[in-house]
């Protein structure tokens, strides 16, 4: 890569494409790995769809509405949200946002697809802030990092599958093509929620985070893996909790049609983790490699134009 930058770091880590195409998971998977999942999932799966407040608010668009809610979450959380729905609707999206990014929604998807959307606040970010867990990416990162079973992520993977809930119950129509997005802090979440939610028909994981953690916190970055690499020199034991919230490993358990877009340059979410995602899913999916993620890039922009395409492609294409 010739990107031009100004890191004190190299943000391909010095890998190269063909190197990067053959880093797989980390064989490091703990032996209860899929129980504790599958255990999460399905006590997940119990919490009762109780919505606490639902208001409508302006639309630009007068064949779109658009509401903003609160629902209960994993370990009694209120989660915030945005549902935007369609007139007419051919199908449904989970759609999440990135770590430390603006939280707020977009009618695109619900406008040119025809999507009925809902866009949740992951706990303790965005509508979803909480006196007890940090809104700052580098903290919330390292939540209850010591504990396996309240680590912040956990909490944060059953936020997607709740909200998936409370969109299937408001509109049932959406069932037979449900749909996930999601990049960076989307992209991680998204591997680790598809891989044991059977919902879902398609998802899109844009440059994931949390891939081959070994690997993942190796490198310097600005991200919030950054936060974890500080404080796992100081306390290397959290490997062992981190083992669980491994995307790659995660993805190799992902049925859902995937698209996939790692990065070959990225200052926040290190390459070689976005690859170890990427090619352990199921080889029928695909990987759409970009030259850059968390960097302006005006000399690809139609490399990510067709990314972009290739996404709308892969929602629309229901069987």
């Amino acid at each position: 890569m010739n990107i031009k930058h100004n890191f004190d770091f190299d943000p391909t880590c010095g890998f190269s494409e063909k190197e990067l195409l053959q880093i797989s998971a980390p064989d490091y998977q703990p032996e209860d790995y899929v129980s504790f999942w599958e255990k999460t999932y399905k006590e997940a799966s119990e919490i009762p769809v109780k919505i606490f407040s639902k208001e409508e608010l302006w639309s630009p668009e007068p064949d779109i509405k658009i509401w903003e809610i609160s629902f209960a979450s994993w370990a009694d959380i209120e989660i915030g949200a945005w549902i935007i729905r369609p007139e007419k609707s051919r199908g449904g999206l989970v759609q999440c946002h990135g770590y430390g990014s603006r939280v707020w929604f977009d009618i695109t998807w619900a406008k040119e697809e025809g999507l009925t959307c809902i866009f949740p606040c992951i706990r303790g970010l965005g509508l979803s802030t909480h006196s007890e867990i940090p809104w700052e990416t580098k903290k919330h990162v390292l939540h209850k990092i010591d504990s396996r079973d309240e680590y912040v992520l956990r909490g944060s993977v059953a936020d997607l599958w709740q909200s998936a809930s409370v969109l299937l119950n408001l509109f049932p129509d959406v069932k037979n093509n449900l749909n996930y997005t999601g990049s960076s802090f989307g992209g991680g979440l998204g591997a680790l929620s598809l891989a044991w939610d059977k919902r879902f028909r398609a998802g899109y994981l844009g440059v994931p985070t949390f891939g081959n953690n070994l690997i993942r916190l190796k490198y310097k970055s600005t991200g919030s893996a950054e936060a974890q690499r500080l404080y796992m020199q100081e306390h290397p034991e959290i490997i062992d909790v981190i083992k669980y919230y491994d995307a790659s490993l995660a993805a190799k358990h992902i049925t859902a049609k995937v698209l996939c877009a790692p990065a070959l340059f990225d200052p926040t979410v290190v390459p070689p983790g976005q690859f170890s995602i990427a090619n352990a899913l199921n080889k029928s999916n695909e990987i759409f490699i970009v030259p850059a993620g968390h960097f302006q890039d005006p000399d690809n922009q139609e490399i990510y134009d067709k990314a972009s395409l290739k996404q709308r492609e892969l929602f629309r294409n229901v069987k």
